[in-house]
């Protein structure tokens, strides 16, 4: 784990999302938790998505590989893309969890060295480098 990891709260490590279901799973997860089987809703849902992601292991790493996507958390700072830029190369940033932009780079500088960003999970940069970005983003959030 980065120094960058650890020094994130707990918050910044989840995204928020929203999940219909059918009021009959509804009442039987809410009874699961009445019973004691889990803290709350969001207890069961976390569980349940371990269990599938756990079934499907296996796919995830070989599409993982596949694709070289970097795995976990992936920070890209105006420093990085300053290097970038006087090597007059791009950089393609592709994760499967989080990726953020550091809040000092430019909207000139992320259009200039950033060739696409694929992020399967969340990502996190200022407004103005998503709209800079915009027709190099897929999947993100």
């Amino acid at each position: 784990m980065t120094g960058k990891e650890e020094a994130m709260s707990e918050s910044d490590k989840t995204e928020k999302i929203t999940v219909n279901l059918g009021l009959v799973d509804l009442g039987q997860i809410d009874l699961l938790v009445q019973e004691g089987f889990y803290a709350n809703r969001t207890d069961f849902l976390r569980a349940a998505t371990r269990n599938q992601l756990s079934a499907h292991s296996d796919a995830v790493n070989q599409t993982v590989a596949r694709k070289t996507l970097a795995l976990g958390v992936r920070h890209v700072t105006a420093a990085e893309l300053e290097k970038h830029q006087a090597a007059a190369s791009k950089v393609h940033i592709r994760v499967l969890g989080l990726a953020t932009i550091a809040s000092d780079v430019s909207p000139e500088l992320a259009a200039a060295t950033i060739e696409s960003v694929e992020v399967l999970g969340a990502f996190r940069a200022s407004a103005e480098v998503k709209a800079a970005l915009a027709q190099r983003t897929l999947g993100g959030r």
